[in-house]
């Protein structure tokens, strides 16, 4: 049982839960995960099951696609709907301001990870100092988004989706779209629809059954090749 499993990370779930979850179910010895997704998240969450934690920097690559869900008019400290509301105020931003703003998000772009993310500072994750109330100067990533498309349209809600390089906070565009349209924004929703090879199409619920997971386990051969890794010694 050597290979990668697509999970659909539930809302709610840490990817550490999912891990843990589907180890269980599974018997397996080991799991990891590629490409963290916040709680609130779902989706994509590739597992690497067993000797595939060997090779997970050759399966972990390739650009993310997201759907999200930005609500303007509302900023909070996680950039989310799941932190503490930090200002409010009335939107006066039309939908053409929205997709004016958004198409800006493309290309090489300078991005400045949330105080509330897994980022190490001296090797204290963020989050951690953000919960002590401490706030701290952290350095622009240079991160890249090949494709930015507004889906809908209803203020002061947005959804859009968005394909970008590894290690993009796509909660980060939704704060940082707001602050330029002048009336903030939060992400209300994120899905993650493809994480490098791997799809939401072909994921499966952790809470499944042992016999689907392991039905739905790509092997070790086939997904090297699918990344584009063949050459890898197995």
């Amino acid at each position: 049982m050597n290979g990668v499993l697509v999970a659909d990370k539930p809302s709610g779930w840490t990817s550490h839960d999912v891990v843990a979850a589907v180890k269980k179910k599974l018997g397996a010895r080991k799991v990891g995960h590629l490409g963290t997704l916040d709680p609130m998240a779902t989706g994509a969450l590739p597992l690497v099951i067993n000797k595939a934690t060997r090779y997970a920097r050759f399966l972990d690559g390739g650009e993310k696609v997201y759907l999200a869900t930005m609500e303007l008019g509302v900023e909070t400290d996680t950039y989310d709907s799941e932190g503490a509301v930090t200002s409010a105020c009335e939107v006066t931003a039309t939908e053409e301001d929205v997709r004016r703003v958004l198409s800006t998000f493309m290309g090489r772009i300078k991005q400045v990870p949330p105080m509330y993310s897994a980022k190490k500072i001296n090797g204290v994750p963020l989050y951690k100092l953000a919960r002590k109330g401490v706030v701290v100067e952290r350095e622009a990533n240079e991160i890249e988004i090949f494709e930015n498309e507004v889906v809908s349209v209803s203020l002061p809600f947005v959804e859009f989706r968005v394909s970008c390089s590894k290690g993009t906070y796509v909660r980060s565009i939704c704060h940082d779209a707001g602050a330029l349209l002048g009336c903030g924004a939060r992400m209300t929703s994120l899905r993650r629809l493809e994480c490098g090879v791997f799809s939401a199409s072909v994921a499966v619920t952790p809470d499944a059954t042992a016999a689907s997971l392991a039905a739905s386990i790509i092997p070790l051969e086939e997904a090297l090749r699918m990344a584009g890794a063949e050459g890898a010694v197995l």
